[in-house]
Protein backbone atom coordinates (compact mmCIF):
# COMPACT_ATOMS: atom_id res chain seq x y z
CA UNK A 1 0.00 0.00 0.00
CA UNK A 2 2.65 2.74 0.79
CA UNK A 3 4.46 1.75 -2.23
CA UNK A 4 0.97 2.72 -3.80
CA UNK A 5 1.19 6.02 -2.47
CA UNK A 6 4.57 6.94 -3.23
CA UNK A 7 3.88 5.80 -6.97
CA UNK A 8 0.66 8.17 -7.42
CA UNK A 9 2.70 10.55 -5.03
CA UNK A 10 5.66 10.72 -7.44
CA UNK A 11 3.16 10.36 -10.60
CA UNK A 12 1.24 13.72 -9.39
CA UNK A 13 4.09 15.50 -8.30
CA UNK A 14 5.71 15.16 -12.23
CA UNK A 15 2.58 15.79 -13.36
CA UNK A 16 2.94 19.28 -11.37
CA UNK A 17 5.61 20.12 -12.43
CA UNK A 18 5.37 19.33 -15.92
CA UNK A 19 2.24 21.88 -16.01
CA UNK A 20 3.97 24.15 -14.05
CA UNK A 21 6.80 24.45 -16.55
CA UNK A 22 4.20 24.59 -19.48
CA UNK A 23 2.90 27.83 -17.62
CA UNK A 24 5.96 29.39 -16.71
CA UNK A 25 7.23 28.99 -20.13
CA UNK A 26 3.63 30.59 -21.86
CA UNK A 27 4.17 33.66 -19.02
CA UNK A 28 8.06 34.07 -20.65
CA UNK A 29 7.23 33.73 -24.13
CA UNK A 30 4.34 36.24 -24.22
CA UNK A 31 7.06 38.88 -23.75
CA UNK A 32 8.64 37.97 -26.93
CA UNK A 33 8.01 38.44 -30.19
CA UNK A 34 7.99 34.60 -31.30
CA UNK A 35 7.54 33.31 -34.81
CA UNK A 36 3.35 32.77 -35.75
CA UNK A 37 2.16 29.80 -34.86
CA UNK A 38 1.59 27.26 -32.23
CA UNK A 39 3.24 25.17 -29.70
CA UNK A 40 0.48 22.37 -29.46
CA UNK A 41 0.39 20.30 -26.27
CA UNK A 42 2.49 20.29 -23.56
CA UNK A 43 6.17 17.78 -24.38
CA UNK A 44 3.91 16.37 -27.09
CA UNK A 45 3.21 19.63 -29.53
CA UNK A 46 2.75 18.97 -33.00
CA UNK A 47 4.57 15.58 -33.34
CA UNK A 48 1.90 13.75 -33.91
CA UNK A 49 0.42 15.94 -36.73
CA UNK A 50 4.07 15.83 -38.19
CA UNK A 51 4.58 11.81 -37.56
CA UNK A 52 1.15 11.18 -39.55
CA UNK A 53 2.16 13.67 -42.25
CA UNK A 54 5.22 11.79 -43.23
CA UNK A 55 3.65 8.69 -42.81
CA UNK A 56 1.03 9.90 -45.35
CA UNK A 57 3.84 11.26 -47.81
CA UNK A 58 2.41 14.88 -47.28
CA UNK A 59 5.51 16.23 -45.12
CA UNK A 60 5.31 19.10 -47.49
CA UNK A 61 1.27 19.44 -46.54
CA UNK A 62 2.04 19.96 -42.94
CA UNK A 63 5.03 22.54 -43.69
CA UNK A 64 3.18 24.45 -46.74
CA UNK A 65 -0.22 24.86 -44.21
CA UNK A 66 1.90 26.44 -41.65
CA UNK A 67 3.48 28.62 -43.96
CA UNK A 68 0.55 30.10 -45.39
CA UNK A 69 -1.37 30.45 -41.90
CA UNK A 70 1.77 31.87 -40.26
CA UNK A 71 4.37 33.33 -42.35
CA UNK A 72 6.59 32.31 -44.91
CA UNK A 73 9.25 33.37 -43.54
CA UNK A 74 9.53 31.31 -40.24
CA UNK A 75 6.77 29.90 -38.16
CA UNK A 76 7.03 27.96 -34.82
CA UNK A 77 5.99 24.60 -33.56
CA UNK A 78 7.17 21.68 -30.73
CA UNK A 79 8.04 18.40 -31.71
CA UNK A 80 9.34 16.03 -29.51
CA UNK A 81 9.42 17.83 -26.58
CA UNK A 82 11.35 20.92 -28.19
CA UNK A 83 10.44 24.24 -29.25
CA UNK A 84 11.56 24.99 -32.71
CA UNK A 85 11.64 27.63 -35.43
CA UNK A 86 10.65 26.40 -39.23
CA UNK A 87 13.33 28.83 -41.38
CA UNK A 88 11.35 29.43 -44.91
CA UNK A 89 13.06 29.90 -48.25
CA UNK A 90 16.41 30.03 -49.52
CA UNK A 91 17.05 33.21 -46.93
CA UNK A 92 16.16 31.10 -43.90
CA UNK A 93 18.33 28.22 -45.57
CA UNK A 94 21.00 30.75 -45.85
CA UNK A 95 20.82 32.17 -42.39
CA UNK A 96 21.08 28.50 -41.03
CA UNK A 97 23.97 27.51 -42.96
CA UNK A 98 26.11 30.25 -43.09
CA UNK A 99 25.88 31.39 -39.22
CA UNK A 100 27.18 27.38 -38.33
CA UNK A 101 29.56 27.81 -34.57
CA UNK A 102 28.23 31.70 -34.96
CA UNK A 103 24.61 32.12 -34.08
CA UNK A 104 23.39 28.00 -34.67
CA UNK A 105 25.15 24.90 -33.99
CA UNK A 106 23.97 21.63 -35.30
CA UNK A 107 21.09 19.67 -33.47
CA UNK A 108 19.52 16.45 -33.20
CA UNK A 109 16.97 14.62 -31.01
CA UNK A 110 18.26 12.69 -28.51
CA UNK A 111 17.55 9.45 -29.83
CA UNK A 112 20.06 10.49 -32.19
CA UNK A 113 22.70 11.43 -29.95
CA UNK A 114 22.40 8.40 -27.59
CA UNK A 115 22.34 5.97 -30.94
CA UNK A 116 25.38 7.80 -32.80
CA UNK A 117 27.43 8.76 -29.61
CA UNK A 118 30.90 9.86 -30.65
CA UNK A 119 29.76 10.31 -34.57
CA UNK A 120 30.24 13.40 -36.47
CA UNK A 121 26.58 14.48 -35.77
CA UNK A 122 27.27 14.72 -32.63
CA UNK A 123 29.91 17.00 -32.72
CA UNK A 124 30.34 20.64 -32.65
CA UNK A 125 32.61 23.44 -32.93
CA UNK A 126 36.44 22.84 -34.09
CA UNK A 127 35.86 19.31 -33.04
CA UNK A 128 33.30 18.67 -35.20
CA UNK A 129 35.59 20.48 -37.93
CA UNK A 130 38.45 17.87 -37.35
CA UNK A 131 36.17 15.18 -38.00
CA UNK A 132 35.11 16.07 -41.03
CA UNK A 133 37.97 16.55 -42.42
CA UNK A 134 39.50 12.98 -41.35
CA UNK A 135 36.38 11.60 -42.69
CA UNK A 136 36.39 13.76 -46.19
CA UNK A 137 39.86 12.80 -46.53
CA UNK A 138 38.57 9.28 -47.51
CA UNK A 139 35.22 10.31 -49.17
CA UNK A 140 36.60 13.14 -51.37
CA UNK A 141 36.23 12.55 -55.55
CA UNK A 142 40.34 12.10 -56.09
CA UNK A 143 40.48 9.21 -53.26
CA UNK A 144 36.80 7.88 -54.50
CA UNK A 145 38.07 7.82 -58.12
CA UNK A 146 40.70 5.16 -57.01
CA UNK A 147 37.68 2.99 -56.24
CA UNK A 148 34.99 3.14 -59.43
CA UNK A 149 35.67 0.24 -60.75
CA UNK A 150 35.12 -2.28 -57.58
CA UNK A 151 31.72 -0.09 -57.53
CA UNK A 152 31.42 -1.32 -61.33
CA UNK A 153 32.12 -4.43 -60.31
CA UNK A 154 29.49 -5.05 -57.61
CA UNK A 155 26.81 -2.96 -59.31
CA UNK A 156 27.45 -5.48 -62.37
CA UNK A 157 27.40 -8.49 -59.79
CA UNK A 158 24.46 -7.55 -58.18
CA UNK A 159 22.33 -7.17 -61.24
CA UNK A 160 23.50 -10.30 -62.24
CA UNK A 161 22.55 -12.12 -59.03
CA UNK A 162 18.94 -10.46 -57.73
CA UNK A 163 18.02 -9.10 -61.21
CA UNK A 164 18.80 -11.54 -63.89
CA UNK A 165 16.27 -14.07 -65.14
CA UNK A 166 13.39 -12.55 -62.70
CA UNK A 167 10.68 -11.23 -64.85
CA UNK A 168 9.33 -9.29 -61.87
CA UNK A 169 11.43 -7.97 -58.93
CA UNK A 170 10.23 -5.30 -55.82
CA UNK A 171 12.79 -2.84 -55.95
CA UNK A 172 13.46 -1.02 -52.37
CA UNK A 173 14.36 -4.13 -50.98
CA UNK A 174 16.15 -5.32 -53.56
CA UNK A 175 18.00 -1.78 -54.31
CA UNK A 176 18.94 -1.78 -49.94
CA UNK A 177 21.61 -4.90 -51.24
CA UNK A 178 22.94 -3.33 -53.34
CA UNK A 179 23.70 0.16 -51.49
CA UNK A 180 24.70 -1.37 -48.41
CA UNK A 181 26.78 -4.48 -49.99
CA UNK A 182 28.62 -0.92 -51.44
CA UNK A 183 28.73 0.43 -48.39
CA UNK A 184 29.84 -2.38 -46.29
CA UNK A 185 32.97 -2.79 -49.32
CA UNK A 186 33.99 0.56 -49.38
CA UNK A 187 33.93 1.14 -45.81
CA UNK A 188 34.74 -2.44 -44.48
CA UNK A 189 36.02 -4.28 -47.62
CA UNK A 190 33.18 -6.57 -45.98
CA UNK A 191 31.79 -9.24 -49.25
CA UNK A 192 30.70 -12.37 -47.54
CA UNK A 193 27.44 -12.45 -48.20
CA UNK A 194 25.81 -14.39 -45.09
CA UNK A 195 27.53 -11.73 -42.80
CA UNK A 196 26.55 -8.68 -45.03
CA UNK A 197 22.89 -10.29 -44.76
CA UNK A 198 22.42 -10.62 -41.17
CA UNK A 199 24.20 -6.40 -40.53
CA UNK A 200 21.52 -5.48 -42.77
CA UNK A 201 18.47 -6.95 -41.05
CA UNK A 202 20.13 -5.42 -37.83
CA UNK A 203 20.32 -1.87 -39.54
CA UNK A 204 16.61 -2.20 -40.34
CA UNK A 205 15.71 -2.00 -36.74
CA UNK A 206 18.24 0.54 -36.47
CA UNK A 207 16.77 3.09 -39.02
CA UNK A 208 13.18 2.56 -37.37
CA UNK A 209 14.29 3.90 -33.98
CA UNK A 210 16.82 7.12 -35.11
CA UNK A 211 14.12 9.82 -35.29
CA UNK A 212 11.73 9.25 -32.25
CA UNK A 213 10.83 9.67 -28.38
CA UNK A 214 14.35 8.37 -26.91
CA UNK A 215 12.05 5.58 -24.83
CA UNK A 216 14.46 2.60 -24.05
CA UNK A 217 11.32 0.41 -23.34
CA UNK A 218 11.37 -3.43 -24.73
CA UNK A 219 9.41 -3.34 -27.74
CA UNK A 220 9.78 0.35 -28.52
CA UNK A 221 11.69 1.31 -32.14
CA UNK A 222 14.15 3.53 -29.93
CA UNK A 223 15.05 -0.01 -27.90
CA UNK A 224 15.43 -1.92 -30.63
CA UNK A 225 17.45 0.04 -32.71
CA UNK A 226 19.62 0.28 -29.31
CA UNK A 227 20.50 -3.51 -29.25
CA UNK A 228 20.94 -3.24 -32.99
CA UNK A 229 23.57 -0.53 -32.64
CA UNK A 230 24.98 -2.35 -30.28
CA UNK A 231 25.11 -5.65 -32.42
CA UNK A 232 26.31 -3.81 -35.23
CA UNK A 233 29.21 -2.37 -33.82
CA UNK A 234 29.93 -5.55 -32.02
CA UNK A 235 30.70 -6.46 -35.83
CA UNK A 236 32.16 -4.08 -36.77
CA UNK A 237 34.86 -4.15 -33.78
CA UNK A 238 35.51 -7.80 -34.92
CA UNK A 239 36.67 -7.09 -38.48
CA UNK A 240 38.75 -3.84 -35.91
CA UNK A 241 40.59 -6.11 -34.11
CA UNK A 242 41.64 -8.47 -37.26
CA UNK A 243 42.58 -5.25 -39.24
CA UNK A 244 44.68 -3.77 -36.64
CA UNK A 245 47.11 -7.01 -36.86
CA UNK A 246 47.03 -6.96 -40.81
CA UNK A 247 48.27 -3.77 -40.78
CA UNK A 248 50.55 -4.44 -38.40
CA UNK A 249 51.48 -7.48 -40.49
CA UNK A 250 51.22 -5.88 -43.53
CA UNK A 251 48.62 -8.02 -44.66
CA UNK A 252 46.16 -5.09 -45.12
CA UNK A 253 47.04 -2.08 -47.33
CA UNK A 254 46.64 1.36 -45.35
CA UNK A 255 44.17 2.21 -48.32
CA UNK A 256 41.93 -0.72 -48.77
CA UNK A 257 38.92 0.97 -47.06
CA UNK A 258 37.86 3.78 -44.55
CA UNK A 259 38.43 1.14 -41.84
CA UNK A 260 41.81 0.81 -42.53
CA UNK A 261 42.15 4.68 -43.31
CA UNK A 262 40.68 5.86 -39.97
CA UNK A 263 43.13 3.29 -38.33
CA UNK A 264 46.00 4.79 -39.51
CA UNK A 265 45.51 8.23 -40.04
CA UNK A 266 45.62 11.16 -37.69
CA UNK A 267 43.87 13.66 -37.40
CA UNK A 268 45.51 18.03 -38.25
CA UNK A 269 46.60 17.69 -34.34
CA UNK A 270 47.95 14.25 -34.53
CA UNK A 271 45.52 12.43 -32.39
CA UNK A 272 44.12 9.26 -33.79
CA UNK A 273 40.35 8.57 -33.46
CA UNK A 274 39.63 6.22 -30.22
CA UNK A 275 37.95 2.79 -31.20
CA UNK A 276 34.66 4.01 -29.68
CA UNK A 277 34.70 7.26 -32.33
CA UNK A 278 35.78 4.65 -34.89
CA UNK A 279 33.24 2.05 -34.30
CA UNK A 280 30.44 5.51 -34.16
CA UNK A 281 31.55 6.86 -36.87
CA UNK A 282 31.25 3.59 -38.70
CA UNK A 283 27.81 2.81 -37.92
CA UNK A 284 26.84 6.57 -38.86
CA UNK A 285 28.38 6.07 -42.04
CA UNK A 286 26.78 2.75 -42.96
CA UNK A 287 23.40 3.78 -42.13
CA UNK A 288 23.79 7.23 -44.01
CA UNK A 289 25.61 5.77 -46.76
CA UNK A 290 23.01 2.98 -47.90
CA UNK A 291 19.67 3.98 -46.45
CA UNK A 292 19.71 7.96 -48.28
CA UNK A 293 20.69 6.25 -51.64
CA UNK A 294 18.20 3.32 -51.45
CA UNK A 295 15.44 5.89 -51.15
CA UNK A 296 17.20 7.86 -53.96
CA UNK A 297 17.82 5.06 -56.28
CA UNK A 298 14.05 3.61 -55.66
CA UNK A 299 12.60 6.81 -56.72
CA UNK A 300 14.74 7.02 -59.68
CA UNK A 301 13.29 3.89 -60.65
CA UNK A 302 9.71 4.80 -60.14
CA UNK A 303 10.23 8.23 -62.50
CA UNK A 304 11.77 6.15 -65.42
CA UNK A 305 9.21 3.97 -65.72
CA UNK A 306 6.35 6.31 -65.68
CA UNK A 307 8.08 8.81 -68.25
CA UNK A 308 9.55 6.68 -71.02
CA UNK A 309 11.09 9.48 -73.00
CA UNK A 310 13.60 10.19 -70.17
CA UNK A 311 14.22 6.84 -69.40
CA UNK A 312 15.27 6.69 -73.45
CA UNK A 313 17.81 9.52 -73.07
CA UNK A 314 19.27 7.90 -70.29
CA UNK A 315 19.82 5.07 -71.78
CA UNK A 316 21.48 7.15 -75.14
CA UNK A 317 23.49 8.72 -72.90
CA UNK A 318 25.26 5.36 -71.16
CA UNK A 319 25.28 3.58 -74.46
CA UNK A 320 27.06 6.21 -75.84
CA UNK A 321 29.65 5.97 -72.83
CA UNK A 322 29.58 2.14 -73.04
CA UNK A 323 30.56 2.82 -77.09
CA UNK A 324 34.26 1.05 -77.82
CA UNK A 325 34.80 -0.22 -74.51
CA UNK A 326 35.86 -3.68 -74.98
CA UNK A 327 33.46 -6.29 -73.58
CA UNK A 328 34.20 -6.62 -69.54
CA UNK A 329 35.42 -3.39 -69.74
CA UNK A 330 35.02 -1.33 -66.59
CA UNK A 331 33.67 2.26 -66.03
CA UNK A 332 36.22 5.03 -66.15
CA UNK A 333 36.36 8.35 -63.93
CA UNK A 334 36.20 10.26 -67.17
CA UNK A 335 33.29 8.40 -68.04
CA UNK A 336 31.26 9.67 -65.17
CA UNK A 337 31.59 12.84 -66.21
CA UNK A 338 29.83 12.64 -68.77
CA UNK A 339 26.74 11.35 -67.61
CA UNK A 340 25.62 14.83 -67.35
CA UNK A 341 22.24 14.05 -68.17
CA UNK A 342 21.99 11.35 -66.18
CA UNK A 343 22.99 13.27 -63.66
CA UNK A 344 20.22 16.42 -63.86
CA UNK A 345 17.69 13.47 -63.66
CA UNK A 346 18.66 12.11 -60.36
CA UNK A 347 19.07 15.94 -59.70
CA UNK A 348 14.88 16.60 -60.69
CA UNK A 349 14.31 13.38 -58.74
CA UNK A 350 16.22 14.73 -55.38
CA UNK A 351 14.54 17.48 -56.12
CA UNK A 352 10.93 16.41 -56.22
CA UNK A 353 11.50 13.77 -53.52
CA UNK A 354 13.93 14.02 -51.29
CA UNK A 355 15.23 11.05 -49.20
CA UNK A 356 15.58 13.54 -45.98
CA UNK A 357 13.02 16.19 -45.29
CA UNK A 358 15.44 18.19 -43.40
CA UNK A 359 17.68 19.28 -40.47
CA UNK A 360 18.18 20.83 -37.05
CA UNK A 361 20.05 23.48 -35.17
CA UNK A 362 20.17 24.72 -31.95
CA UNK A 363 20.37 28.83 -31.28
CA UNK A 364 23.34 29.37 -29.25
CA UNK A 365 21.96 32.60 -27.98
CA UNK A 366 18.65 34.76 -28.28
CA UNK A 367 18.07 35.67 -31.83
CA UNK A 368 16.34 38.19 -33.76
CA UNK A 369 15.63 37.08 -37.60
CA UNK A 370 12.47 38.32 -39.91
CA UNK A 371 11.61 40.80 -37.15
CA UNK A 372 11.00 37.74 -34.07
CA UNK A 373 12.47 37.26 -31.41
CA UNK A 374 13.75 33.14 -30.95
CA UNK A 375 15.00 32.15 -27.36
CA UNK A 376 18.45 30.83 -26.95
CA UNK A 377 18.20 27.09 -27.02
CA UNK A 378 15.33 26.73 -29.40
CA UNK A 379 16.03 24.60 -31.89
CA UNK A 380 15.74 25.43 -35.65
CA UNK A 381 14.96 23.42 -38.63
CA UNK A 382 15.30 24.29 -42.17
CA UNK A 383 13.25 22.12 -44.29
CA UNK A 384 13.56 21.07 -48.38
CA UNK A 385 10.70 21.58 -48.95
CA UNK A 386 9.72 25.35 -48.59
CA UNK A 387 12.26 26.01 -51.55
CA UNK A 388 12.32 22.54 -53.73
CA UNK A 389 8.50 23.40 -54.33
CA UNK A 390 8.53 27.16 -54.22
CA UNK A 391 6.88 28.17 -57.84
CA UNK A 392 8.57 31.56 -57.77
CA UNK A 393 12.30 29.03 -57.78
CA UNK A 394 10.78 26.57 -59.54
CA UNK A 395 8.90 27.35 -62.14
CA UNK A 396 5.62 24.44 -62.02
CA UNK A 397 7.35 22.90 -59.52
CA UNK A 398 5.12 19.80 -59.15
CA UNK A 399 6.74 19.27 -63.01
CA UNK A 400 9.56 16.50 -63.48
CA UNK A 401 12.03 18.58 -65.49
CA UNK A 402 15.52 17.85 -65.51
CA UNK A 403 16.74 20.65 -67.71
CA UNK A 404 16.42 22.83 -64.21
CA UNK A 405 19.62 21.86 -63.86
CA UNK A 406 21.66 22.86 -67.21
CA UNK A 407 24.07 25.62 -67.42
CA UNK A 408 24.37 27.34 -63.94
CA UNK A 409 21.26 25.35 -62.86
CA UNK A 410 19.08 27.04 -59.51
CA UNK A 411 20.04 29.82 -57.41
CA UNK A 412 21.97 29.89 -54.26
CA UNK A 413 20.13 28.22 -51.20
CA UNK A 414 17.43 26.94 -53.22
CA UNK A 415 18.18 23.25 -54.37
CA UNK A 416 19.40 21.52 -51.16
CA UNK A 417 19.04 17.66 -50.34
CA UNK A 418 22.47 17.99 -49.63
CA UNK A 419 22.07 20.29 -46.91
CA UNK A 420 24.64 23.19 -47.23
CA UNK A 421 27.39 25.50 -45.72
CA UNK A 422 29.84 23.59 -42.97
CA UNK A 423 27.39 20.54 -42.46
CA UNK A 424 26.88 20.18 -45.85
CA UNK A 425 26.53 15.86 -46.53
CA UNK A 426 29.56 14.79 -46.46
CA UNK A 427 28.79 11.56 -48.64
CA UNK A 428 27.49 13.68 -51.05
CA UNK A 429 30.30 12.65 -54.32
CA UNK A 430 30.05 8.51 -52.47
CA UNK A 431 26.28 9.34 -53.54
CA UNK A 432 26.68 10.63 -56.56
CA UNK A 433 28.56 7.75 -57.77
CA UNK A 434 26.28 4.97 -56.60
CA UNK A 435 23.40 6.62 -57.68
CA UNK A 436 25.36 6.83 -61.35
CA UNK A 437 27.23 3.64 -61.60
CA UNK A 438 23.67 1.68 -60.65
CA UNK A 439 21.72 3.97 -63.47
CA UNK A 440 24.57 3.23 -66.65
CA UNK A 441 24.10 -0.67 -65.28
CA UNK A 442 20.77 -0.80 -65.28
CA UNK A 443 19.34 1.38 -68.00
CA UNK A 444 21.49 -0.89 -70.68
CA UNK A 445 20.08 -4.66 -69.13
CA UNK A 446 16.86 -3.42 -68.62
CA UNK A 447 13.18 -1.65 -69.16
CA UNK A 448 10.68 -1.82 -66.89
CA UNK A 449 7.02 -1.04 -65.76
CA UNK A 450 5.63 -0.14 -62.01
CA UNK A 451 3.11 -2.31 -61.11
CA UNK A 452 0.95 0.29 -58.87
CA UNK A 453 1.78 3.30 -61.13
CA UNK A 454 0.57 5.45 -58.56
CA UNK A 455 2.65 4.17 -55.41
CA UNK A 456 3.02 6.36 -52.71
CA UNK A 457 6.09 7.16 -51.12
CA UNK A 458 6.02 7.99 -47.04
CA UNK A 459 8.64 9.18 -44.85
CA UNK A 460 9.79 5.93 -42.20
CA UNK A 461 12.10 7.77 -41.55
CA UNK A 462 13.60 7.66 -45.11
CA UNK A 463 11.33 8.18 -47.97
CA UNK A 464 10.14 4.56 -49.05
CA UNK A 465 7.01 3.40 -51.06
CA UNK A 466 4.45 1.82 -49.18
CA UNK A 467 4.69 -1.59 -51.36
CA UNK A 468 8.04 -1.78 -51.96
CA UNK A 469 7.50 -0.53 -55.91
CA UNK A 470 7.13 -4.11 -57.99
CA UNK A 471 8.41 -3.42 -61.14
CA UNK A 472 8.08 -6.02 -64.09
CA UNK A 473 11.21 -6.07 -65.89
CA UNK A 474 11.98 -6.32 -69.85
CA UNK A 475 15.36 -6.98 -71.31
CA UNK A 476 16.83 -4.07 -73.17
CA UNK A 477 16.73 -4.15 -76.50
CA UNK A 478 20.60 -3.34 -76.43
CA UNK A 479 21.21 -6.04 -73.83
CA UNK A 480 24.03 -8.56 -75.41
Amino acid sequence: MEMIKLIVLSTVLALFVLFFHFITRIIKFRKLNLPKGTLGLPIIGETLEFFKANLEGKQIRFIQERMKKYDTRVFKTSMLGENIAVFCGTAGNKYLFSNENKNVQLWWPSSVKKLLRLSLVNKIGDEAKITRRLLMSFLNPETLRNYLSKMDRIAQHHINTHWKGNEQVVVYPIIQLYTFELACCLFLSMEDGIQLSNLSSYFEEFLKGVIGFSINFPGTRFHKAMKAADAIKKEIKLIMKKRKVDLEEKKASPTEDLLSHLLVTPDTSGRFMSEAEILDNMLLLLFAGHDTSRSVISLIMKYLGNMPEVYEQVLKEQLDISQGKEEGELLQWEDVQKMKYSWNVASEVLRLSPPVGGAYRNAMKDLTYADYNIPINWKLHWNTHTTHMDPTLFTDPEKFDASRFEGEGPIPYSYVPFGGGPRMCLGQEFARLEILVFMHNIVKRFKWDLVNPDEKFKYDPMLEPEKGLPIQLHPSRYTS
